[in-house]
């Protein structure tokens, strides 16, 4: 179909890929143990909204700029990693009575959830150059319709993924109870949060391809 050969082997390797914890799974699950489920759900789609920009920008060929210029990479690299690290020092720095996980979900913007997860995901090169290496090693070189093809490989992997990201948020929420129990081990996982999350940025602004 599409000269996409070895789906199932796709469908593995895009899982276990799935299993591996990185910048959006933290993101999650702060997000779900913070605001509870409902933002926790909408930030794990904000995550799988990303993955569709990556998808439709590797069947388009944009990912190969990536790949094959330095200053747009270095351009996206840097951007994701002054957003992740804003987003650390904003936990960092918020005074200690702010950190609260009795916030209430309905008072809880989530499209800006959403926003910030698609950002996350979107905002890290790696992520569209994963796209661009993994889904061409399962097209043919002849097939007729590659662009059909990355779709549809990128949309598996996106449906695995949130099925995936979906049930972090859940599994997360579930353990805020805990947190309201005691306030003082939120905060500290809040600034600990913050301190991944600059670690992060840092990593991914001194990485290279």
């Amino acid at each position: 179909m599409l000269g996409i050969h070895d789906y199932w082997l796709f469908v593995a390797t895009g899982v276990f890929l799935n299993l591996m914890p990185g910048q959006d799974t933290f993101y999650i699950l702060g997000s779900s143990i913070a605001y509870g489920r409902r933002v926790g759900i909408v930030s794990a789609l904000g995550i799988c909204a990303g993955c569709i920009v990556h998808t439709l920008a590797a069947a388009l060929g944009l990912s190969a700029i990536l790949a094959t210029s330095a200053t747009a990479f270095i351009i996206v690299k840097l951007a994701g990693a002054v957003f992740l690290i804003y987003l650390g020092i904003r936990a960092l720095a918020a005074p200690a009575d702010a950190i609260s996980p009795l916030q209430h979900p309905a008072n809880t913007p989530t499209g800006l959830a959403f926003r910030r997860g698609v950002l996350t995901n979107v905002l890290n090169p790696k992520v569209a150059l994963f796209f661009l290496a993994l889904l061409p090693q399962f097209i043919d070189s002849d097939s007729p319709s590659k662009v059909g093809a990355f779709l549809v490989l990128g949309l598996t992997f996106i449906a695995t993924g949130t099925v995936w990201c979906l049930f972090l948020a859940v599994a997360a929420s579930h353990i805020r109870g805990f947190f309201v129990r005691h306030p003082r081990a939120f905060t500290n996982l809040s600034r600990t949060s913050g301190a991944l999350f600059v670690f992060l940025g840092l990593r991914l602004a001194a990485s290279e391809r």
